[in-house]
């Protein structure tokens, strides 16, 4: 929470739309355990076609472009003039995030999935050089923003697992979690991406690209790093809850141990030679 706390406190003089932190609280008498507060937000989180529904067709287009401009704004935070230069380590941040989530998964994991230890040993052995480091959000999705009728983001959210490193995975993640009508699988069950309005992955691509200018030919490498990383994701989710943390596994998890082959499957696809 403290870290949480201080990361969105720098950023509040950004262009990064972040909630006004009220307070941080550090007393566990109070409930238990740290916590911060932040204003109210209003704004919709878009998680399904009906979701979507809240935002009218012809201003999608709109928000989808404010979601890229959202992400380059993290990308383009001046780390040292707010005090973030320290937030952790800048080097090889795609290795060792796949050294990480592997960890996870083998831990966490009860089934036999050698496909998850492939994809991992072709992505380590192909990393492409990392140009930069920037803040990176980590978890940057539609779901995890506050959005607006009008086509605007008007907060992001879950800056949990924020940390610095390369611009070109946090773009990775978007796509990975960004569904598209054609597409034969939905990773989390359902996306408002589906519904008619939104952006493709190559529209995002190149709305981002056009607005920083950033060489984007590898972002193939990162879509399949965040396909894979996403599967290690879920599998943890889905292993809790088949290990005991819950009487019952609900429906939207359910289809969690399918989707982590079918992510799987997708990166070995994006990193198999044309």
């Amino acid at each position: 929470m403290g870290r949480e706390h201080r990361l969105m406190s720098a950023l509040a003089p950004t262009d990064v739309p972040v909630p006004r932190i009220v307070g941080l609280c550090t007393d566990e008498t109070v409930t238990g355990a740290d916590f911060y507060v932040t204003e109210f937000v209003d704004g919709y989180v878009l998680r399904n076609p009906d979701g979507a529904a809240a935002i009218p067709v012809e201003t999608r287009p709109a928000l989808c472009t404010r979601l890229v401009e959202g992400l380059v704004a993290i990308h383009e935070v001046d780390l040292e003039a707010v005090s973030l230069d320290d937030l952790g380590k800048k080097e090889d941040y795609v290795a060792r995030q796949l050294r990480t989530w592997l960890r996870q998964f083998n831990a966490m994991t009860s089934r036999d999935l050698p496909i998850i230890e492939q994809v991992h040993d072709t992505l380590a052995a192909a990393i492409p050089p990392q140009l930069e480091a920037t803040l990176v959000h980590g978890d940057y999705r539609l779901d995890n923003c506050l959005v607006t009728e009008e086509g605007g983001v008007a907060a992001v959210l879950d800056w949990e697992i924020a940390t610095l490193g390369d611009p070109m995975a946090d773009l990775g993640i978007l796509l990975a979690y960004w569904s598209e009508p054609s597409d034969t699988f939905l990773p989390l069950g359902e996306a408002a991406t589906i519904a008619p309005g939104f952006a493709s992955r190559e529209e995002l691509i190149t709305a981002y690209s056009d607005l920083t200018g950033r060489d984007t030919s590898n972002i193939g490498y990162y879509f399949a790093f965040a396909n894979w990383r996403l599967a290690c994701i879920l599998e943890g989710v889905y292993s809790r809850y088949i290990g005991g943390a819950s009487p019952e596994v609900p429906a939207e998890v359910e289809i969690f141990a399918q989707s982590v082959i079918d992510l799987a499957e997708r990166a070995a696809e994006l990193l198999s030679p044309r």
